[in-house]
């Protein structure tokens, strides 16, 4: 008896919903890369992007999305994404996964 089974039994009256399907992203994709520049405040690192020309919702949006699949703390300022640590690499793979160009800036 499988864990389905084991449900049907506990909840008869329950019928199970389908599990909508992951919605694409509606986020607006430039010409212009984005830059992705690593400096360091207070001694500490961090990864700026900067350079996106659509709507501001947009690009919080992506910066949230950013700092959940990171793990990483971060902030949106001034049109510009803050993550706190050096992840150039890995948020320049993401963005390009998700059809945005991206240009690495300094180092």
């Amino acid at each position: 008896m499988d864990i389905q089974d084991q449900l049907k039994k506990l909840f008869p009256e329950h019928t199970p919903e389908e599990t909508p399907e992951a919605e694409p992203s509606n986020i607006w994709l430039q010409d212009d890369p984005i830059l992705c520049k690593y400096e360091k405040r207070k001694g500490k690192p961090i990864t700026i992007l900067e350079g996106y020309n659509g709507a501001s919702e947009d690009f919080k949006i992506l910066a949230k999305e950013l700092k959940t699949t990171l793990s990483v703390g971060g902030s949106f300022k001034d049109d510009k994404i803050i993550i706190q640590g050096d992840y150039r690499d890995k948020i320049m793979k993401l963005l390009k996964e998700k059809g945005f160009n991206v240009k690495r800036v300094g180092g």
